[in-house]
């Protein structure tokens, strides 16, 4: 009898001993499941972030790519700026040669203009002293024949004189 109470208490004691273990497992069992959970949401997390990292580096590269565009657009503006500032410095450069030229090419035309006025007055006054020369030899050449006329007429007088002197003469002797 007491063989047996010793067994019962046997049994009793191992099935205790089983129910711990079990129990033991159980939670071993959860604690692993937890574990794997906590893992599970651990990795999601660091997914998640890794996906706002990557969104946030897109977004600072396209940031950056905006940056770069907008600084080739002022180069490009500022080269079409300078490239317009340079073909109107030409234009004023070319304008102020034309107007240069232009200058010079009537200041040229009014000398000319000048020197044929003297050429032309200076021909006006030797015609006018040809002229006068001529004019003056004339009136020499004229008073020369006047006098010489003059003369001839007082010569022919004094004959005509003595002619009829003779004629009185001749009248008287009658």
């Amino acid at each position: 009898k007491k063989e047996k109470k010793e067994k019962k208490k046997e049994k009793k004691k191992e099935k205790k001993k089983k129910k711990k273990k079990k129990k033991k497992e159980k939670k071993k069992k959860k604690e692993k499941k937890k574990e794997k959970k906590k893992e599970k949401k651990k990795k999601k997390e660091k997914k998640k972030e890794k996906k706002k990292e990557k969104k946030k580096e897109k977004k600072k590269e396209k940031k950056k790519e905006k940056k770069k565009e907008k600084k080739k657009e002022k180069k490009k503006k500022e080269k079409k700026k300078e490239k317009k500032k340079k073909e109107k410095k030409k234009k004023e450069k070319k304008k102020k040669e034309k107007k240069k030229k232009e200058k010079k090419k009537k200041e040229k035309k009014k000398k000319e203009k000048k020197k044929e006025k003297k050429k032309k007055e200076k021909k006006k006054e030797k015609k006018k002293k040809e002229k006068k020369k001529k004019e003056k030899k004339k009136k020499k050449k004229k008073k020369k024949k006047k006098k010489k006329k003059k003369k001839k007429k007082k010569k022919k007088k004094k004959k005509k004189k003595k002619k009829k002197k003779k004629k009185k003469k001749k009248k008287n002797c009658l």
